[in-house]
């Protein structure tokens, strides 16, 4: 009964009373007249309330995202559509969208009655000034007479999901050329390890191309030969997050975390968008596949967590089940012992690129941020701290043969992605004189 009696708004549950109070009065009087006005009161409402709950089922709810993945801080336009399938004519509609609170207020649409087999768009936009993946939906509608007399309550079961993926930096194709990639005639090859030893054909296996067939030492072996350095393992990279919680420091979007995000996410799309196919790993193990790379590294990466691990023990087991010509990292705070373990990784004849963070200047800039009313105008010191912060990881990295470069909270992805070459990366096949490269 209480939920039947929940279907009336006040002015029919007004109506309801009245109707029985005259009812009742007529009968005590003995008069007709004010009977007929009591059943009068008392069945309008009613009436109402069948007409409602009958055009409750059948609606028809679809909606559309556009884009469905967005950045930080981009907008993007819900689209949700109304249908009316049944053989009425609805009546006052009132729709409220169900959305996140981090997105702000839920969006409440007044939709006027919507014919037999007509239907009616509504539309509206969401921004997120962070990353992650928000469901948007249920719509609850209130159904609603003409008279305001009734109003019943439908939420549709579709829901869609809205990701929004860290930030990505365009950055510059110098740092990482097209000696990554395997594929193609007239490109620059890199073979599988370094020395003299890496231009020796190997045999032919099934399924290998003849074009890669390399014929002076097919006649010299006296059977088919081809090139090692056309493997396909050279197409890939492996992109490893540090997720640590005790090797970041900031908080929210200013955070270290945040930045390293950005940028596993900036160099991801920069390496598939040159053609490589790759792998997302965290100290917590693999994340993301090869598949698709760019659009599953960003869905992996929009809800990356902080993790409460202490070593890289997983990513070690993984990268030694994962084949990839490159290897990029990019870490927090690290101890020269920590280093040593992922710098040990890497095999002969791959390359490592490592973006060394100098966390304390995050936490310096949090503070400034969090002392100041707004944020800071001006940048954190930049002396010899981040140097020494991260100088024993680095020498590290460096004296296994990786190309490092420390960053600090006041220096932009692109800035540091361009020093790469400066600090013992490449840029050219000039730079490579150790590294069996063979031009054809």
């Amino acid at each position: 009964m209480r939920s039947v009696l929940a279907w009336f708004t006040v002015r029919g549950a007004s109506f309801l009373t009245a109707g029985l109070v005259g009812v009742l009065a007529a009968l005590i009087l003995g008069s007709d007249t004010m009977v007929s006005v009591g059943a009068m009161l008392i069945c309008l409402p009613l009436f109402s309330a069948l007409t409602a709950r009958r055009a409750r089922y059948q609606l028809r709810c679809s909606r559309t995202i556009s884009p469905p993945r967005v950045a930080p801080g981009q907008s993007a336009r819900v689209t949700v559509r109304l249908e009316n399938v049944s053989r009425i004519s609805t009546g006052l509609l009132l729709a409220e969208e169900t959305i996140p609170y981090s997105l702000g207020a839920r969006p409440r649409y007044v939709v006027n009655g919507i014919e037999r087999s007509g239907s009616r768009e509504v539309s509206y936009q969401l921004r997120s000034d962070v990353r992650g993946k928000f469901a948007i939906g249920p719509l609850r509608i209130r159904i609603a007479d003409v008279f305001g007399l009734v109003e019943l309550t439908a939420n549709f079961a579709s829901q869609n999901t809205l990701t929004v993926t860290p930030k990505v930096v365009p950055l510059i194709s110098s740092s990482v050329n097209g000696s990554w990639s395997s594929d193609g005639d007239g490109r620059t090859r890199m073979t599988a390890a370094a020395g003299d030893d890496d231009v020796i054909p190997r045999a032919y296996r099934n399924g290998d191309e003849l074009r890669r067939v390399h014929w002076r030492s097919t006649a010299r072996y006296g059977e088919l030969m081809v090139r090692r350095e056309e493997q396909r393992w050279q197409d890939r990279a492996v992109l490893i997050l540090d997720s640590r919680r005790s090797a970041h420091a900031g908080s929210g979007p200013s955070s270290s975390f945040e930045f390293a995000v950005s940028a596993v996410a900036s160099i991801g799309v920069h390496l598939a968008r040159q053609g490589l196919d790759g792998y997302l790993l965290t100290d917590a193990g693999p994340l993301a596949g090869s598949t698709m790379f760019e659009d599953v590294l960003l869905d992996a990466l929009s809800v990356v967590s902080l993790s409460r691990n202490q070593d890289f023990a997983r990513t070690s087991a993984a990268l030694s089940t994962i084949e990839g010509g490159l290897l990029v990292l990019v870490a927090g705070r690290l101890s020269a012992d920590q280093a040593r373990d992922i710098a040990s990784a890497r095999r002969e004849g791959r390359q490592g690129i490592a973006l060394l963070l100098a966390t304390s200047t995050w936490a310096g800039l949090a503070e400034q941020n969090g002392h100041r009313a707004g944020p800071a105008t001006e940048p954190p010191p930049r002396g010899d701290q981040p140097v020494a912060e991260t100088a024993p990881a680095e020498a590290v990295f460096r004296a296994a043969g990786w190309r490092v470069v420390s960053v600090d909270s006041a220096t932009p992805l692109a800035v540091a992605w361009q020093q790469l070459p400066r600090l013992g990366s490449y840029a050219t096949l000039s730079d490579l004189p150790n590294l069996g490269v063979v031009t054809r």
